[in-house]
């Protein structure tokens, strides 16, 4: 008996550790807080990165800011050989563009490609903003350090582009600092549409707006929890789409959903000490981030932050007003924290660059049947391991059982009746990593039968 229980422990054990990559450890280790400090620092010395202030200073503006940060990714890319394409990517606004926009000026963001030995033309993106303000958006002049928002995010993304630059991807990652978020997400639309006429396929874009603070403005201290924000169906979808909805189901399963239920899971299996929280909107509340314009093309997108906000520290100028600070300074920041959400972006920016194809044409089937079937197409990449399906009870928030099924195109899970639950199918690697979930898109015609 005792030698079956060591025999069980060890072979639950082998299994636990299959299910790893243990150069993600690796990865964890490798993160600084130190670093983004010293870029959180810099980039809040600059007085104001306001889309429209000074763009010739050396020391000053938003100019100064994305030539620095451009110079950050060079050394980056020179480090590791040029494995990094530095370059900007711009767009030209006017004042007929919106009603926050002071001056016609130039949307300028900085780009660093790490390209994929495998698929280069797939894309995996973490971003966060240059600009900042206070509270005055229109007001380009006042000092907004915006140390939080959004040079945490910044930050966090260089630092990303530090370590997993030393490691080589079958998928492409982006590193990307947006501008022109405060004056109505104009960074990332150009950039969403650039993309879109590049044909590029992005497997998803991990947005990452204020990421250090801890200490909300209801008084909570928190430096575990985040948020993982995410729309539930995509933007564009058809309408044929919508009706297929109404009768299959699917509310809660559009892309973006499926990429936030992706960095929730590994996240857990990783970083267990931290605790993700899906928020089912693709922003808070009437608001939006700069993962929306590539929502609104069809780009799966999800926004990462922190879980409480403290109001008296973004969008204000810098005062004390009866006893209260204000302000987007330095203080507000916990570097140690900053570090934790950089690094679930890096586990999880890796997991996806790392991780094959997902299936394509996913279809199910099982209408007044015992058993539900699945289907797809195979892809004959010989780095692919297999598929494994997924399913949940129709309430669930996150997948809760799965079977390996093997390198096959179908298969047919026995007793499990389509009725009770939703269903998925995700891709294996060799390598251990999946891709995320894909949710049927259609049903299997003959298997369908009028009751």
């Amino acid at each position: 008996m005792k030698k079956t229980i060591l025999f069980l422990c060890f072979y639950y054990t082998l299994f636990t550790y299959s299910q790893q990559d243990f150069k993600i450890y690796d990865i964890i280790n490798k993160i600084s807080s130190e670093r983004i400090k010293n870029d959180i620092t810099t980039l809040a010395n600059f007085g104001t990165r306001n889309t429209f202030s000074d763009t010739i200073s050396k020391t000053r503006g938003i100019g100064a800011a994305r030539r620095w940060i451009k110079s950050e990714f060079e050394s980056i890319s020179k480090e590791c050989k040029n494995c990094l394409d530095v370059f900007y990517q711009k767009d030209y606004v006017t004042t007929n563009d919106g009603e926050r926009i002071p001056k016609d000026t130039w949307i300028v963001n900085v780009v660093a490609v790490q390209k994929g030995t495998k698929y280069p033309n797939r894309f995996i993106i973490m971003s966060g903003d240059i600009d900042s303000r206070n509270s005055d958006t229109m007001d380009f002049t006042v000092d907004a350090p915006g140390a939080n928002d959004n040079a945490s995010g910044m930050a966090g993304t260089i630092e990303v582009a530090r370590v997993l630059s030393k490691y080589q991807f079958e998928n492409s990652i982006i590193y990307l600092g947006l501008s022109g978020e405060e004056q109505g997400l104009f960074g990332g639309k150009g950039f969403a549409n650039y993309a879109k006429d590049k044909d590029w396929e992005i497997i998803g874009i991990l947005n990452n707006d204020m990421i250090g603070n801890i200490e909300g403005v209801d008084g909570v201290i928190d430096n575990r929890t985040f948020r993982i924000f995410s729309e539930p169906t995509p933007a564009n979808e058809t309408e044929k789409e919508r009706n297929m909805r109404r009768f299959y189901g699917g509310e809660v399963d559009g892309i973006s959903r499926q990429l936030a239920r992706y960095i929730e899971r590994i996240t857990k299996i990783y970083m267990p000490e931290m605790n993700p929280m899906m928020i089912y909107r693709l922003d808070r509340f009437g608001r939006g981030g700069h993962h929306r314009p590539f929502n609104d093309l069809g780009f799966p997108g999800i926004r990462i932050m922190e879980a409480h906000e403290n109001y008296n520290r973004q969008h204000q100028n810098i005062r004390e007003e009866n006893g209260v600070k204000y302000g987007d300074v330095l203080e507000g920041v916990n570097f140690e924290y900053a570090k934790k959400l950089t690094t679930v972006n890096a586990i999880n920016l890796a997991s996806l660059a790392w991780a094959p194809p997902a299936p394509k044409n996913v279809l199910i089937g099982g209408i007044v049947k015992p058993n539900v079937k699945l289907k797809w197409d195979k892809n004959e990449d010989e780095s692919i391991l297999g598929y494994k399906i997924y399913w949940r009870l129709t309430t669930s928030p996150q997948w809760e059982f799965s079977r390996f099924v093997g390198l096959v195109n179908s298969f047919e899970l026995d007793g499990i009746v389509i009725d009770n639950y939703y269903f998925g199918v995700a891709t294996v690697g060799k390598n251990g990593h999946e891709s995320p979930v894909v949710f049927p898109n259609d049903i299997i015609r003959d298997t369908f039968r009028k009751r």
